[in-house]
């Protein structure tokens, strides 16, 4: 009996080493292709390369994009596919009369680079600086789940001014949420990227506008109110009903596309919470 404990206990010690190891394949997981094949499918669709039309670019913009706009929305998009497959943004907020970027991961798509806490951080800080510069401001982050983690780091740099920010199936930390799929594993001290939204969050002084689906299996709900309630700064939670993770309702011709920039641009709100 000893030797089978002995046995289940190194298979099991092996597992969790295994785990360690490789945890960046389950949490990154691009959409990868070659500039060329990039800029093509870019082309189709009637963007482009920025700030440069190489393997350095930090995002995709529309080609044509008016000059009158409320300001500049930034997308960090989730841990799969790439910013090509994020332009489902693009109609419904530049109909509210913003400037859309979708930026690119290290990592992802064509842009170079390996994927990680540190290099994901600092990619989403120089595409936010050449954006103030180009553009000027406001400047509008954007998160959907894995990209609430890098617009909520992002904000701990004093440097960078950002006016207010939207997450779309935030959690409160990564090692929390990979401790609710692997709960066989002591997930919350393997996790080496942390990606700690609470903390990030603490100081920063802008509206904060969070959206929730209310049948999300990939970020449990518990998790995405924790993060809300501990949110300091003027804040406004949305729940789309009925919604999975990614089958909440980006119809661009739904009201809470305008609702909710309205409020993280400063418009007076009359109720805390919204169910959609």
């Amino acid at each position: 009996m000893p030797m089978i404990l002995l046995r289940c206990l190194l298979i099991y010690a092996a597992f969790v080493f295994l785990a360690y190891l490789f945890q960046n394949r389950l949490l990154y997981m691009p959409a990868k292709t070659t500039p060329a094949q990039l800029r093509q499918a870019a082309r189709l669709s009637a963007l482009k390369l920025w700030p440069q039309d190489n393997e350095d670019y930090g995002g995709l913009i529309p080609e044509n994009t008016p000059s009158t706009h409320r300001g500049t929305i930034i997308i960090f998009h989730g841990n799969a596919g790439s910013a090509l497959d994020r332009q489902y943004y693009l109609h419904p907020l530049q109909r509210q009369g913003f400037r859309v970027i979708l930026a690119e991961y290290p990592g992802y798509g064509a842009r170079r680079g390996k994927s990680s806490e540190k290099t994901l951080v600092a990619a989403g800080r120089e595409t936010i600086r050449i954006a103030a510069q180009e553009f000027g401001g406001p400047i509008y982050l954007w998160g959907e789940s894995l990209g609430c983690g890098v617009a909520c780091a992002v904000t701990t740099n004093p440097d960078l001014k950002i006016d207010g920010i939207v997450l779309l199936t935030p959690w409160d930390t990564l090692p929390r949420t990979a401790q609710s799929h692997y709960w066989f594993l002591p997930a919350l001290w393997l996790v080496r990227d942390r990606f700690d939204n609470i903390r990030n969050l603490q100081q920063f002084k802008g509206p904060v506008a969070v959206l929730m689906a209310d049948e999300d299996k990939i970020i449990p709900n518990r998790l995405t109110r924790s993060l809300y309630k501990s949110i300091l700064s003027t804040k406004r939670l949305w729940t789309f009903e009925g919604a999975g993770h990614n089958s909440w309702p980006f119809d661009p011709d739904l009201s809470w596309w305008a609702e909710v920039m309205d409020f993280v641009t400063g418009k007076p709100s009359t109720t805390e919470a919204e169910s959609i």
